[in-house]
């Protein structure tokens, strides 16, 4: 079934008013008709699943069914701090990262970021992969589109981190494997987690020491180096195993 999202205002009590992109989609592009069904995803964590009640070209009206809370959303919010990979490598973090449960991104410049973009392109960067973020949230059936952030320095996006329970930072050089395991066994569904993945040539040691300081628990992936586009995907793998628990 069709999935699209709205913000709360766009809901009434028995209707919701799809407007804006979304209305050419369903009109000209799926050429759906009046009484056809879909689901629609909402930011309060309900998904409303409605048939087309009205259509012209400025506005959708769906008629509410039934509603009930989405059951696509792990038991925590996952934070990914991804260093600003080259190429397009950061659009299929992207996609993959909503795939696989991700709360929000958060594009970093680090010391070894050797991608650097200024106000404007970064601003058209960050555009693209909001659009990214919820065409994937749409094909993988989310009740969320993950909020895509501005890019931030590493300092920054410290700080913004400290609002998680759960504190990662992803470090060759850390504690064994048995350690890792041992974190992961004793997350509590609920908590809010952050995970902070370097980008290519991986952190240096001063941000792992500054990570530290602020309450960041360095954690092996295992004995092999993985690279930047990899190693977030394969933690938030875990994660997802280890916190889905509505299936």
């Amino acid at each position: 079934m069709r999935r699209f999202f709205v913000e709360p205002e766009q809901v009434g009590e028995s209707a919701i008013h799809i407007t804006g992109s979304d209305v050419n989609h369903i009109r000209n592009v799926l050429r759906m008709s009046l009484k056809d069904t879909l689901v629609i995803g909402c930011q309060d964590g309900r998904e409303y699943t409605c048939y087309i009640e009205q259509m012209d070209e400025q506005e959708i009206t769906a008629h509410i069914m039934y509603v009930q809370d989405t059951q696509a959303e792990l038991s925590s919010k996952i934070y990914l701090f991804q260093g600003l990979p080259k190429s397009d490598k950061m659009e299929w973090i992207i996609q993959k990262a909503v795939e696989l449960g991700v709360y929000e991104v958060i594009p970093v410049e680090t010391m070894r970021t050797v991608v650097r973009l200024d106000e404007k392109k970064a601003a058209k960067k960050v555009q693209r992969w909001q659009q990214i973020a919820e065409s994937a949230a749409k094909q993988s059936g989310r009740g969320h589109i993950p909020q895509i952030h501005p890019v931030c320095s590493f300092a920054q996006a410290l700080g913004y981190g400290q609002r998680c329970q759960v504190r990662w930072i992803p470090y060759e050089r850390a504690e064994g494997m048995e350690a890792a395991r041992k974190r992961v066994e004793d997350l509590v569904p609920g908590q809010d987690i952050a995970v902070f993945i370097g980008p290519e040539g991986g952190f240096d040691e001063r941000e792992i020491q500054a990570a530290m300081e602020k309450g960041y628990v360095p954690l092996t992936l295992g004995r092999r180096i993985l690279r930047t586009e990899t190693a977030g995907l394969a933690l938030l793998s875990v994660l997802m195993f280890r916190l889905d628990d509505k299936v």
